[in-house]
């Protein structure tokens, strides 16, 4: 009986190792010039989803890998996890990580790259924000960078570190914060990054909620390998949008990568609708085109019946207007490839 227990616990062990290598790692990305390419210089540009909290979908039920499979259906290449500081605060380190962990393994199973995403709004040098739930401090924001490089630095499929979401000092309510000053919390971040050992692709935002890139011009990040960040909803400026989309963020994609990690729409009426993404199809239609022109990356807010501007109504995934509208388009990119 031991004998035959020991050759049981060979063979599952055995073909457990042999599945794990089926699963083809993801090649290594980097940056190279204004494009994102892989180990042998290929060049990828992305079109990703966004996931809504992974701490609410394990919660919810739904952060499983029939989620992800959903969204490589859609289309996807890139998964954005927006982690908020009051979730990985209250989850805890250790089992906040175990989220991601499962998270990180069934993207990489489906040949999906993962962006990290610190997943606040406000004015980090003065530690004020828009609400509670994007609550951090400039240690808590360090320490959790520090944490992702370590536990990440040898795994390709996290592929990006987006270093805070939505930079913002709310016209002044947040007080002042100047570029400059930005920059050096960006660059201290970086440091921070490189020195535990990872080699994801920092990304970052610029003001205005992440949208305004025009500092980049005459000071850009002092930091080789990284890319930059816009969310250009369609309210954050009047039809027509690209030659103002050209001079507020787009010209950066000249000369370095640009992922625009937010878009989305929704009509007036749609659950959930608020006026920075209230718009149409024809939204849709210029940003993707804008991209194709300009080489650009970008991922749809959000793969959530809940959050706005969703993408879907339920958990069988019945698409919204604007689900419709990305599904359809992503798609599209599957087939030409």
């Amino acid at each position: 009986m031991k004998c035959l227990l020991v050759h049981l616990f060979l063979f599952l062990s055995f073909s457990i190792i042999q599945a794990s290598a089926q699963v083809p790692k993801l090649s290594q990305l980097r940056v190279q010039g204004n494009k994102f390419v892989t180990a042998d210089g290929k060049t990828i540009i992305f079109h990703g989803l966004n996931a809504s909290d992974p701490d609410k979908l394990e919660k919810s039920g739904h952060w499983d890998k029939s989620y992800f499979e959903e969204m490589k259906r859609w289309g996807a290449t890139l998964v954005r996890f927006p982690v908020h500081p009051t979730a990985w605060r209250s989850r805890g380190k250790e089992q906040y990580l175990q989220l991601l962990d499962k998270g990180v393994t069934w993207a990489g199973e489906l040949g999906l790259y993962v962006v990290i995403d610190w997943h606040s709004i406000g004015n980090l040098k003065n530690e004020m924000y828009q609400s509670p739930m994007y609550e951090t401090t400039q240690k808590e924001t360090f320490e959790f960078w520090r944490t992702m490089s370590e536990h990440y630095k040898d795994n390709t499929t996290v592929a990006f570190f987006e270093l805070f979401n939505e930079p913002t000092v709310m016209t002044g309510k947040l007080g002042t914060c100047s570029w400059p000053e930005w920059k050096k919390l960006m660059e201290e971040t970086i440091t921070i990054i490189r020195a535990n050992g990872a080699k994801a692709i920092p990304l970052v935002a610029g003001f205005n909620w992440a949208y305004d890139l025009t500092e980049v011009a005459k000071n850009p990040i002092n930091a080789e390998g990284i890319a930059y960040v816009s969310h250009p909803y369609p309210m954050k400026r009047e039809k027509p949008w690209e030659d103002k989309w050209t001079a507020d963020w787009g010209y950066v994609a000249k000369k370095y990568p640009v992922v625009l990690t937010e878009i989305g729409f929704c009509g007036p009426d749609d659950k959930g609708a608020h006026v920075p993404v209230i718009s149409d199809e024809s939204y849709g239609d210029a940003i993707t085109r804008y991209c194709d022109t300009n080489g650009i990356s970008y991922i749809v807010w959000v793969f959530d019946p809940q959050w706005a501007p969703m993408m879907f109504t339920d958990w069988n995934y019945t698409p919204t207007r604007q689900g419709r509208y990305f599904k359809k388009v992503m798609q599209e990119y599957s087939v030409k490839k």
